[in-house]
């Protein structure tokens, strides 16, 4: 069968984190992938499979006790209540093909313009622990690889998880070459929030017309100002309004809306754009699922509007 979108999706079946009964769906990897399919938005043949990072790429990233305690399975009980997840071997499969995706999923957009993993985004994650359901920062592992090939010099993270960003603040605090724009919730996760290159902080219910009037002129000043090589999308569905772990109230359309605006600022600069996903915890698993599938039509329907970089610029 041949393609129905203009970039490649990034999936493996093992990227459940085989949580369980847990508030992080983890099952809803698996059903991005069915709806895409299931409705025809997209074919096996947009579906690329990644392989795992390599202990070298986790290791640009994260401390190698960190990593040891991950492959061995001897974290603390320390380790695991910061997690906030249960340790399994899974786990650690899961993370790092997660890593590997997102990869994968940059290279494509250096490739094709946009790339989309469909995990990543665990933004939580630190060098030498995890929080927050996040064990490996798999955004931060796939700049420093793109950085170590060669293939980029500079990256912009924009971080729309109701969430902050603390893990990508800290790793990229003091790095010239990575600009990282976080809009969270201020009253919310993580209670220490180390500062962001730019930190949108939004109040509590904030809407459509006041998130996006926060988000999108700040988008365009960075990339304007930073000109990036390529952007990383960590599309997260948690400002939705019926979010349990949230405190926004963006509808669907709105977040939609997000997607786009900030793609066709990267596409009219001809910038590349690797898209992950972030949280999700809507009392209805479903809305979380088309919101994230939502993130990937945005995509597709800006490449289409604005098929290549130079017609961009144009």
């Amino acid at each position: 069968m041949k393609s129905l979108l203009p970039f490649k999706l990034v999936y493996h079946d093992r990227y459940d984190l085989n949580l369980g009964a847990h508030v992080f769906p983890s099952q809803k990897f698996r059903l991005i992938y069915e709806m895409l399919l299931r409705e025809s938005l997209a074919a096996e043949a947009d579906f690329l499979r990644p392989n795992p990072a390599s202990d070298e790429d986790i290791l640009r990233v994260h401390t190698a006790d960190w990593v040891r305690k991950l492959k061995t399975g001897t974290l603390t009980a320390s380790d695991v209540m910061r997690l906030e997840v249960p340790y399994s071997p899974e786990l650690v499969e899961a993370v790092w093909l997660a890593a590997g995706g997102t990869i994968l999923a940059a290279q494509s957009a250096l490739r094709d313009g946009f790339g989309s993993n469909l995990s990543g985004g665990f933004h939580h994650a630190y060098p030498e622990h995890g929080e927050g359901f996040c064990a490996i920062h798999d955004v931060a592992v796939a700049i420093r690889r793109l950085q170590a090939d060669g293939a980029i010099k500079k990256a912009i993270v924009v971080d729309t998880d109701v969430h902050h960003g603390n893990g990508t603040a800290a790793i990229f605090r003091g790095d010239p070459t990575v600009f990282t724009l976080s809009i969270h919730q201020l009253n919310n996760y993580p209670g220490h929030k180390p500062p962001s290159s730019l930190d949108l902080n939004m109040d509590d219910r904030a809407e459509d017309h006041e998130y996006l009037g926060a988000l999108i002129p700040a988008v365009q000043q960075a990339l304007g100002k930073f000109q990036p090589e390529i952007l990383f999308y960590v599309g997260g569905a948690d400002p939705y309004c019926e979010d349990q772990l949230g405190g926004l109230s963006l509808t669907k359309a709105g977040l939609k809306q997000r997607d786009r605006s900030v793609f066709e600022e990267a596409r009219r600069r001809g910038i590349p754009v690797a898209t992950t996903l972030a949280g999700g915890y809507a009392h209805r698993v479903e809305d979380t699922v088309r919101i994230h599938v939502n993130t990937i039509l945005a995509a597709s329907e800006i490449a289409l509007a604005f098929p290549s970089a130079s017609a961009a610029r144009s």
